[in-house]
């Protein structure tokens, strides 16, 4: 080897030299970046107490969550109220999530963690943003693809579980960041649909009196009462040869005892064309009409109206005493105005077009023929040998 080779071999020894040395910096610098975040709070700022509203976003779907008059509502339905308990944990799971991962990522590589912005585009992710009262930003977050946990080999199930399970999700938060994080959590209930965040408690109708349903064919029509909670239904109108299947009316003598619903839109001020009205009258003194629209998706759109006669005195036994009297009095009026604090309450629901499932409405709305028992028939007479 001469002179020249040789001043030409040691230059390239110190130039992949001093290359693998600047590598090994940087990546240094990216690791010890990448620690320092590690075990952080994901959101070390987030006020909680001032957000007052919420937007999510995902593919082509948006969601807001407003807070208003200290109370929070989905934008989308009308503002209908919205669940407050699964707003608060949101926030307070995101409050307190920590960093499990950190490392820097370029715009190329946003895609294969689904962290493009939210849009009709595949590989998009899902913004959520927090805004004050004025709808300044507080903080903002996109959520990526869920992280997935090594899977379990089970060798006496091959093939099971090779995807793993999801344990957590890829995350970017702040607008403009460089820096992808894991969380520990999938945050599956940061949804853009507004079905989910709806406040479903509801009207429930307690010790029904009287049970009617009114069909456009009124031979369908049918109404059951009763004198006491004890006593049996009777068939009001009955024929001669209507009889009541004890069997067939259990479906509809407890309506809307314990309903829930799937959707909710405004009342239309318009007429709508109804398949049918069912009437409940309460020994309470309540009165419910639910005004039913044919089915649509399996969902029956239904809307109410609430009424109560609520100004009943009570009548004393003559032989009552004082401290009876005095004792019966109070409890009376406590129960009256429990039951005026229902109906302030229920009529609150009277604002909507409910979507209540086909298998909570259709047992109420059988036609009267499917609540008779059915006609004995004489056996005919043996023929004669």
């Amino acid at each position: 080897m001469n002179r020249k080779q040789f001043l030409i071999l040691l230059v390239l020894v110190v130039v992949v030299g001093a290359a693998g040395l600047l590598v090994r910096q940087n990546s240094s610098k990216s690791w010890q970046s990448a620690a320092t975040t590690i075990g952080q709070k994901l959101l070390p700022n987030l006020a909680v107490n001032d957000i007052a509203q919420i937007t999510i976003k995902s593919g082509g779907n948006e969601l807001n969550l407003i807070r208003r008059d200290n109370l929070w509502r989905v934008r989308e339905r009308g503002d209908y109220p919205a669940n407050f308990s699964q707003i608060s944990e949101l926030l307070m799971k995101l409050a307190d999530l920590k960093i499990a991962q950190s490392e820097d990522i370029g715009p190329s590589q946003l895609g294969r963690f689904e962290l493009l912005p939210p849009g009709s585009a595949p590989n998009t992710g899902t913004s959520v943003e927090f805004k004050n009262q004025t709808g300044k930003t507080l903080n903002s977050l996109l959520l990526g693809k869920k992280h997935l946990a090594k899977p379990v080999k089970n060798p006496q199930f091959p093939g099971m579980g090779d995807e793993g399970w999801p344990d957590g999700r890829y995350v970017m938060t702040g607008t403009g960041a460089k820096t992808l994080a894991v969380i520990s959590d999938p945050l599956d209930n940061a949804q853009s649909k507004p079905e989910p965040w709806l406040n479903k408690d509801f009207l429930s109708i307690e010790k029904p009196s009287a049970i009617a349903v009114r069909f456009a064919e009124p031979t369908n029509s049918w109404k059951l009462t009763r004198t006491s909670e004890t006593n049996d239904w009777q068939l009001a109108d009955a024929k001669a040869d209507e009889k009541l299947d004890s069997s067939k009316i259990s479906s509809v003598t407890s309506p809307f005892s314990s309903p829930s619903f799937n959707d909710v839109s405004p009342l239309n001020s318009g007429s709508a064309t109804n398949q049918a009205v069912l009437t409940v009258e309460t020994f309470d003194g309540f009165t419910y009409v639910a005004n039913i629209a044919p089915k649509q998706n399996e969902d029956y759109p239904v809307n109410f109206s609430i009424t109560a006669n609520l100004a009943a005195e009570r009548t004393a036994a003559k032989d009552e005493k004082a401290d009876d009297k005095t004792r019966l009095d109070k409890e009376f009026k406590d129960r009256q105005n429990k039951l005026a604090e229902k109906l302030a309450k229920e009529k609150s629901f009277t604002n909507w077009v409910y979507r209540l499932s086909a298998y909570s409405v259709d047992e109420l709305i059988k036609p009267r023929s499917q609540l008779l028992a059915e006609a004995k028939t004489n056996a005919p007479a043996a023929s004669e040998k």
